[in-house]
């Protein structure tokens, strides 16, 4: 089965919350999973030939959370071509706020740019109409699963 590394950025714990619950999903179908909170550029390019999953919520303008923005400077400037990486991407974020889920829309961009293939859609969640992001969530990375198992 896949090596999937989940790396989450997080202000209140609702990405944390989805990241752990994919981390169930996926280990009970097999997958080595691991989840990284501040994670950095060492511990991503482990999964550069493997399987990524990006779990964050969205502050301020469209900006990333603390936890992950040190991460994505680090693969902007020195993350190089990765067309080997697999990934998927779980955005939170208000629709009520300009720049809906802009976090995770900077980090599909960046892995567009670095080559990267994704697996599946972006997972858009709004929590204006979705107090309890895991009831999106699960339903998705099932199927998010399926496409990775499907090669």
């Amino acid at each position: 089965m896949a090596q999937i590394g989940i790396f989450v950025g997080t202000v209140y714990g609702n990405a944390l919350l989805v990241a752990e619950e994919a981390e169930n999903l996926l280990s009970e179908r097999g997958h080595q999973v691991k989840v990284f909170e501040d994670a950095d550029l060492s511990s991503w390019l482990a999964y550069r030939e493997q399987y990524v999953l990006v779990v964050t919520s969205t502050t301020g303008q469209g900006d990333l959370p603390d936890s992950i923005a040190p991460l994505f400077v680090a693969l902007r400037e020195k993350g190089g071509h990765q067309p080997a990486l697999r990934y998927g991407v779980i955005a939170l974020g208000d629709s009520s706020y300009p720049h809906f889920c802009g976090a995770g829309q900077q980090f599909d961009a960046l892995l567009q740019e670095m080559g990267a293939q994704r697996v599946g859609e972006v997972l858009q969640i709004d929590a204006t109409e979705c107090p309890e992001p895991e009831v999106l969530s699960c339903p998705w990375v099932e199927q998010w699963a399926g496409l990775v198992e499907a090669g």
